[in-house]
């Protein structure tokens, strides 16, 4: 259903894949961007990347469950840092990295912004996931 694809004349992509193909007919999921907001929709992790990443992997884990999907059928993302430190983007990407979101590997993009849509948030990712047909989940 999912192929990923590294491209042997390019740079090897060292936790995420240079394309993902996905079959003609598979249902497909574009999701919001997930941010670092709990339930009563306060934000968790204030003035702390890492801990917003987590939080935001929490939540859009809990976006893919609602569709029918999980982080293993995560084909793309788009990873947003409130930072111009290669550090800062380094440590919120190796929480990327820990979520299981890297086993596919999806393809990823990783970029420092200057602000996003709430005070104080740090982090988003936006994903497009397969939804598997029941019995195929990860």
């Amino acid at each position: 259903m999912i192929r990923r694809v590294s491209v042997p004349a390019l740079f090897p992509p060292p936790t995420y894949s240079h394309a993902s193909v996905v079959e003609a007919g598979t249902r497909l999921a574009f999701l919001a961007g997930a941010v670092p907001l709990d339930a009563a929709g306060q934000l968790v992790g204030a003035g702390d990347p890492v801990r917003q990443a987590e939080q935001v992997l929490a939540n859009l884990g809990e976006q893919l469950r609602a569709v029918g999907s999980d982080l293993g059928h995560v084909v793309a993302t788009d990873v947003y840092v409130v930072s111009s430190e290669t550090a800062v983007l380094s440590a919120v990407w190796e929480v990327v990295e820990a979520s299981g979101l890297s086993a596919g590997p999806h393809s990823s993009t990783l970029v420092g912004v200057a602000c996003l849509g709430y005070s104080g948030q740090l982090v988003e990712i936006t994903a497009t996931a397969v939804v598997p047909d029941q019995g195929t989940r990860a």
